[in-house]
């Protein structure tokens, strides 16, 4: 075996983005799929993936897990996938079927299986379930039925023919179809023989513009989606303008009545109308509770908003969601890279809080996300074990993440705390901090921290919330999304929203005398994700058939999701 780097596969920005994924090494292959480039006859590798019911795309399993057999070619290797595609389940194994380029195959009898009892059962509950397969041929993905029920006489059938259209335009494949044919009666003894034929036509389609039957512009870009991003553009003006009009008028009336009561001799002032956000100026730089977890959320938060941001505009300019695993792959690098910016903003302020434990404060921002991401996924990967489900994240890949979080983010890490102690540091407050904290005295109920943070996050949540439904359709359901320029507007259009929905949080929280502002204004934030996940849970529970959620629904998964929640409110 030799090795060698897994590069881009296509033209334009996605070349460049790519050089920065992590280098895999591959098993030599007998053909140029790498470089989508083909000589006449050469080897067209078919790669089968995974099959899983239709009605939920996340229940994956090994396409052989089903008692389908391989052809009789020379097997050519397991395909070593990259760390994007192991996390994401893919599971390719080579199909064993002669496939040359520009060269036709007649109809071609490949194996036969004889159906025993256990084999009728896996093919059965497979078709009475719809399962669907999935395959690729230089890189572009097929899918195919495994069989049709006949409920008027209770019989199932499974196909046994697979008839492929292959597309070219000069050296290079365009566009792939498959056909299944061949119904053959599932009875116990009964021989089935798996057969295929190839058929190669001349194709004006542009390489890269091969990819655009997969996509679904009548969905995606219907004038719902473009209502949704006007309703909520509009909100953000409207909420824009509210929000500073409310402040500019309160603030003056508020600077005016204190410029009137400074004017006033001791006795002349009435007492009893001292209150107001001014009368907590010595309270409120007071450092948050906990303030090393605070600042490490902080600056975990800071990070995940490079990161959006980054591997948005990269997916836009580089079209990412045409290669597998190369968008999570690219996010994984990108988390990595930009590790400094969570410590220097995590360390700065928790210095200017006053911490001294700041290596503990660097480790803490370091294995904050990792932890609980990696927590959740165990648990998740724990039940796909369970069920042999192709979801179940390889040992390599463990072992691949955790040196990128010990000898990539870790270092990164502790170069950015180390500026950001020393060069923003120094906390420079306008006022000096009262040495005895000032009591904090009793409110209306609707002013309460509680209170405040669970309607903080509606508004937001309003601003996204169709932009949502696309994303889970595409998740959940045989989508590919590609509008990343629509999840950028909306993107920006939710930080706006949030950052109008903290200010006014923090002002009526501070008017009501209460200097805790800090973790109330980051959990109204972060109380966005919570409707999410909420809308998440009603999503999956209404719109599929899961049988994770029938599985876990009385245990912790609850518990885990939550943890995603202020993490993924940051952005």
């Amino acid at each position: 075996m030799e090795l060698r780097f897994i590069i881009v596969r296509n033209m334009g920005f996605r070349r460049l983005t790519l050089y920065f994924v992590l280098l895999i090494s591959v098993g030599k292959l007998h053909c140029d799929e790498h470089t989508h480039t083909y000589k006449d006859n050469e080897e067209v590798v078919l790669w089968m993936n995974t099959v899983g019911p239709y009605h939920n795309r996340q229940e994956t399993y090994s396409y052989y897990s089903l008692p389908y057999c391989q052809g009789p070619k020379e097997v050519i290797g397991h395909y070593h996938e990259t760390l994007g595609e192991a996390l994401q389940g893919f599971e390719l194994e080579y199909s064993g079927l002669s496939i040359d380029f520009k060269s036709d195959t007649p109809p071609t009898v490949f194996c036969e299986i004889e159906l025993n009892e256990e084999k009728l059962k896996a093919f059965v509950y497979a078709v009475k379930n719809r399962y669907w397969y999935q395959m690729f041929v230089d890189d572009l993905p097929i899918w195919g039925v495994v069989g049709e029920p006949d409920d008027t006489k209770g019989e199932y059938y499974v196909y046994s023919h697979k008839k492929f259209d292959l597309a070219f335009n000069g050296n290079q494949i365009v566009d792939v179809n498959m056909t299944t044919e061949g119904k053959v009666l599932l009875t116990v003894g009964a021989k089935i023989p798996f057969s295929y034929e190839v058929h190669w036509k001349s194709s004006k389609t542009k390489f890269e513009n091969r990819f655009d039957k997969y996509l679904d512009p009548n969905f995606f870009q219907h004038r719902i989606h473009w209502f949704s991003i006007f309703n909520s553009f509009m909100m953000v003006i409207f909420l824009v303008g509210l929000v500073s009009m409310i402040l500019m008028r309160t603030l003056r009336k508020d600077y005016a009545r204190y410029a009137k009561d400074e004017e006033m001799d001791d006795m002349d002032r009435d007492l009893g109308d001292e209150y107001g956000w001014k009368q907590v100026h010595g309270d409120v730089f007071r450092p948050a509770a906990k303030p090393l977890l605070f600042s490490a959320l902080l600056g975990t938060g800071c990070q995940l908003l490079v990161v959006t941001v980054a591997v948005i505009l990269f997916t836009i300019l580089g079209e990412l969601y045409t290669e597998r695993g190369s968008l999570l792959s690219t996010a994984i690098f990108v988390y990595a890279a930009t590790s400094p910016i969570n410590g220097y903003f995590g360390a700065s302020i928790y210095a200017q809080m006053g911490g001294k434990r700041w290596i503990r404060q660097m480790l803490c921002s370091v294995a904050l996300l990792p932890a609980v991401v990696c927590g959740t996924s165990f648990f998740i990967n724990f039940i796909a074990i369970y069920y042999h489900a192709s979801r179940a994240i390889p040992f390599g890949s463990m072992v691949a993440v955790a040196c990128i979080v010990l000898f990539v983010v870790l270092p990164l890490t502790l170069v950015g705390t180390v500026l950001g102690r020393n060069l923003a540091g120094q906390a420079d407050y306008p006022c000096r901090v009262n040495a005895v904290p000032r009591p904090i005295p009793e409110k209306k109920w609707y002013m309460e921290p509680a209170i405040i943070v669970s309607l903080g996050g509606v508004l937001p949540f309003g601003s996204i919330f169709i932009e949502m439904y696309f994303i889970f359709t595409s998740f959940w359901a045989y989508k590919i999304y590609y509008v990343y320029g629509f999840m950028l507007l909306v993107f920006l259009i939710l930080l706006v929203v949030t950052i109008c929905v903290t200010i006014v949080c923090t002002y009526f929280l501070l008017n009501a005398e209460d200097y805790r502002w800090q973790w109330t204004s980051f959990f109204a934030a972060a109380s966005t994700s919570g409707y999410v996940y909420l809308y998440s849970i009603y999503y999956f529970i209404f719109k599929t058939n899961g049988w994770l959620w029938n599985t876990v629904s009385k245990l912790p998964f609850l518990f885990f999701g939550k943890l995603h929640g202020p993490l993924f409110a940051l952005d």
